[in-house]
């Protein structure tokens, strides 16, 4: 199968160029001929009449003088200097008064005009006759031949120059798109800093260079990412993998009661089991990449699952020594196992930063649209303790993130939870938002209702 023709830009505007040339020019060309003709035609209708109005003065002027010449005399002296008209003239019965008229002639490269005129008798008085005017109009349609051929050379000889300047300015105009091409070709992986330059572009480009280069910053951004969350992986599960490896090669190298040995693999199997929530943590977050959304469904209160998922943390908010206290309600469309979720991870993240003796707030609130009606729900949990700098609330949602670079607490927390609640946010078509000062923490996630 043939492949498609790819168009060529550059000549299709050349193309275009020298067609718009040729049908100006010939346009300009048919407008010229066509006044220069009407006004010539005008012209001679008007010497016509000039001339007729003249012969009918000279024939009936009843002067001595006139009455001494012949008609002859009269028409020669009246056609005197003027090569390009001839006159008949012939009295009422058809006789033949004067004919001078034109040699072997196209009728159609003549004008005629015949009309009543008086003439002298040789009686003395006047007679009528009739008199047929001509003019030979072949000098003038020669002049519009050279004029419509000096046009149309003008069209074509202008059109040509015009389509070879008009292709190198497309070419010249379009040599910022081989730039372009140059620098794109020069990208790759190593080199996710580098971007396309602006300077020097025409308006029209600036907007598609712009976007591409926003598209580099978030191709490098994910690069970084997806790199970064590559190490971590490896960072979180070698761990438990070596000690799995180590602790199984300790109990293998020589034999242990049966007590021993199950305390060994109860240890095993509790780093099994951390690893297998880390893998769980890793798929649900890349199944919420691929798009899937929430199943939602109306519930009447958000605070009867916030007080669900309260009572499964009670024993650690009694162990830590903290209070605890839900505030607000709202009425939504949720997928609740999800939003358990999120408020696990939340209130989880809550009771490992709190300090002791103080009260974490589950906050359910409305939020509220431009128009001041109810557009959706916001649900944060808010401890108090050491404060968290801003370079830090920026990548709490990043995945292995911990603003502790220590690690200190990595048996415990893997660094997925806050990044599943901005996923579970982002699956109700929402967001998530993170602010610390003057020693509380509020983390919490805003989505619509979507309520009918």
């Amino acid at each position: 199968m043939t492949a498609p023709q790819v168009p060529h830009l550059a000549r299709r505007l050349s193309s275009w160029l020298a067609l718009l040339s040729m049908l100006g020019l010939g346009s300009v060309s048919v407008v010229v001929f066509a006044v220069f003709s009407s006004t010539l035609a005008a012209r001679q209708q008007e010497t016509m009449n000039q001339k007729r109005d003249a012969l009918v003065h000279v024939l009936s002027d009843a002067s001595v003088e006139h009455r001494n010449k012949s008609i002859g005399h009269t028409m020669d002296d009246f056609l005197a200097g003027h090569n390009d008209f001839f006159i008949r003239i012939t009295d009422t019965e058809g006789h033949v008064l004067f004919d001078r008229r034109p040699p072997d002639i196209d009728p159609r490269q003549t004008l005629t005009r015949t009309f009543e005129v008086q003439v002298m008798a040789d009686t003395g008085a006047l007679q009528p006759a009739m008199a047929t005017l001509t003019m030979d109009r072949r000098a003038d349609d020669a002049l519009l031949r050279v004029l419509a051929l000096t046009l149309m050379f003008s069209m074509v000889a202008g059109s040509v120059i015009l389509s070879l300047v008009g292709r190198w300015l497309v070419r010249r105009g379009l040599s910022p798109i081989q730039s372009l091409v140059t620098q794109t070709a020069g990208l790759s992986a190593r080199d996710l800093h580098e971007r396309l330059d602006e300077r020097g572009l025409p308006q029209e480009l600036l907007p598609l260079v712009r976007q591409f280069n926003a598209l580099l910053d978030r191709l490098a951004g994910a690069y970084r990412q997806m790199e970064s969350f590559n190490a971590d992986v490896a960072h979180e599960l070698n761990t438990p993998l070596a000690t799995l490896i180590s602790s199984s090669e300790v109990a293998l190298r020589k034999p242990r009661p049966v007590a021993e040995m199950q305390e060994v693999l109860e240890s095993n199997l509790e780093d099994l089991r951390r690893m297998a929530g880390i893998v769980n943590d890793m798929l649900f977050l890349s199944r919420a990449d691929k798009g899937q959304i929430a199943e939602r469904a109306e519930v009447t209160s958000l605070r009867e699952i916030a007080h669900d998922v309260a009572e499964f943390y009670e024993a650690v908010i009694l162990d830590a020594d903290l209070h605890l206290d839900i505030v607000g309600d709202v009425r939504a469309a949720v997928d609740v196992s999800l939003i358990r979720r999120a408020l696990s991870n939340l209130l989880s993240n809550a009771t490992r930063y709190a300090e002791r003796g103080s009260t974490i707030i589950i906050a359910i609130e409305p939020s509220w649209d431009g128009s001041s009606r109810e557009a959706g729900a916001v649900i944060s949990v808010t401890n108090t303790g050491e404060e968290i700098e801003q370079r830090h609330l920026k990548k709490l949602f990043d995945r292995f993130y911990r603003a502790d670079e220590s690690r200190q607490q990595a048996h415990q927390n893997h660094g997925l939870g806050l990044a599943i609640v901005q996923a579970i946010a982002r699956m109700h078509g929402g967001s998530v938002h993170a602010e610390s000062r003057q020693g509380r923490t509020t983390i919490g996630m805003e989505f619509p209702s979507a309520l009918h």
